[in-house]
């Protein structure tokens, strides 16, 4: 990342994500202030020719959107870049569960970072499909020598390391276009994250994720789906329909496309009503003097029978995940066509869930781009916020693993060093000089001391003896 100097000294921790949508592309700076809030720089748009439901179709035309895009953003941050994080999406996405195991060798020292990321590196070894790639490997639950539904096993002492994981895979074909796009935008990929978890990240709370929510993110191609329960992923899927097949099908009124977003937008309903019958729009033909007159209540059905497939589609991925009966959050619209008017009560009476739409402002500091409060840039938001998660487990990563002796060995190591290695040095000293010498002078003396003692007592006894048995004989002879 480069910054000029005096953002440089203001903002030392910058991302950038780029949403490449079906109908936008959307380019977003931001920052994190001491609040561990996200702050947004600057947000430049372009609109969106070369996606399809969520699939780059054109090259040319998506990378043309994502330099026009990145251009804005850069001239109202004040900050150019190099590296951005980028979101995928579209029909070709899949998931799967699967249960990882290694096992540790360094079994006097409590479970890492390091440690989790090497169990979860052996999920990116499962056999796929041709022409897929692994897009994220999350993690459920741990299994820490045969203890089950542990959620964070590091500080934890074990052997034997297990992992269910969710994996989420996408066509390697449609992976490598995304990234050939940002190479040509003269830009560099950090990472490419799925979109509903994105979107999840933005507008959910942490009660939310605890007790259990489908996030349901209606965008112009695709509708992503993520569910969660107690804090972690539990299905994820991607419907290809959107809000443009709705603004399709208002043009069988013969009006143009952009005449149709119009009508969606400002007088659609998702629900028909009667109140309706009476109202109506004009529109203007394509010469002058050709108006026309749309009731709203047929367009409301219009609208109304497209957003129940839709919905049918959300609620059969929710019984498909089985945990329909657990989302006591229930579900949370979120994207641009989340704005659709009586869309919440719909969705409540075909699903049977609690519905609600969130706005991504969920982990946004105060800012002065009030736009960004909008449901449709809760995917660019949920990048910037994913990006700095990334940062996060990278900077864990990198911290050395600590053992339970690591605290007495601070304490013992201080000692030596500081107060106990000069008086050893001074002891040493001392006894060469002090002992090494008179150990000559005094041991050598007694030695011989008491050899003389010990000749001069046998010498006096052996004499007396001999003066004895020389009397005996002395007595004898008489």
């Amino acid at each position: 990342m480069e910054t000029n100097n005096n953002v440089k000294s203001k903002f030392n921790d910058v991302v950038c994500a780029i949403d490449i949508g079906t109908s936008k592309v959307a380019a977003l700076v931001a920052r994190r202030n001491q609040y561990n809030k996200v702050e947004i720089l600057g947000i430049g748009i372009c609109p969106s020719f070369g996606v399809q439901r969520g699939v780059v179709i054109n090259i040319t035309k998506t990378v043309e959107s994502i330099k026009k895009a990145v251009a804005e953003a850069e001239k109202v941050s004040g900050i150019s870049f190099e590296k951005v994080h980028v979101g995928i999406a579209g029909k070709h996405i899949k998931s799967m569960q699967n249960r990882s195991q290694i096992n540790r060798t360094n079994v006097d020292s409590w479970i890492t970072h390091e440690d989790v990321k090497r169990l979860k590196e052996e999920s990116y070894k499962i056999a796929l499909p041709p022409g897929d790639r692994i897009i994220h490997v999350l993690q459920q639950e741990y299994i820490i020598d045969n203890e089950p539904n542990i959620s964070d096993p590091v500080g934890m002492m074990g052997v034997k390391m297990e992992g269910n994981f969710h994996i989420i895979t996408g066509a390697e074909a449609a992976i490598q276009n995304i990234e050939m796009c940002i190479k040509a935008a003269g830009l560099e990929v950090a990472s490419i994250e799925l979109e509903p978890l994105a979107s999840s990240d933005a507008v959910l709370n942490a009660q939310e994720l605890e007790a259990g929510v489908a996030l349901v993110d209606i965008g112009g191609g695709t509708t992503d789906v993520a569910i969660f329960e107690n804090n972690t992923i539990r299905h994820t899927a991607v419907i290809p329909f959107g809000g443009n097949i709705i603004t399709e099908d208002l043009r069988d009124f013969r009006i143009l496309k952009e005449q149709a977003e119009v009508l969606k937008v400002k007088y659609g309903y998702a629900i028909p009503f009667e109140a309706l019958r009476n109202q109506h729009v004009s529109i203007q033909g394509v010469r002058s003097g050709n108006n026309k007159e749309l009731n709203l209540l047929s367009v409301a059905k219009v609208i109304s029978a497209r957003m129940k497939e839709i919905l049918a589609h959300v609620d059969y991925q929710i019984k498909l995940s089985g945990y329909g009966k657990k989302l006591i959050s229930g579900i949370v619209l979120t994207g641009g066509g989340s704005q659709l008017k009586n869309l919440v009560q719909l969705t409540e009476m075909e699903t049977g869930q609690i519905a609600r739409v969130g706005l991504p402002k969920e982990h946004l500091a105060h800012t002065r781009l009030k736009e960004i409060e909008n449901p449709m840039y809760a995917t660019g938001i949920g990048l910037v916020i994913r990006a700095f998660k990334l940062q996060d487990e990278e900077s864990l990563c990198d911290v050395p693993a600590t053992t339970n002796n690591t605290t007495t060995e601070v304490k013992t190591e201080t000692p030596k060093t500081e107060i106990v290695n000069p008086i050893v040095e001074e002891d040493i000293n001392k006894k060469e000089e002090d002992f090494s010498i008179p150990e000559e002078k005094i041991i050598e003396p007694q030695v011989n001391k008491n050899t003389d003692k010990k000749k001069s007592l046998v010498s006096i006894w052996g004499k007396r003896i001999g003066d004895w048995l020389k009397d005996d004989n002395d007595f004898t002879d008489i």
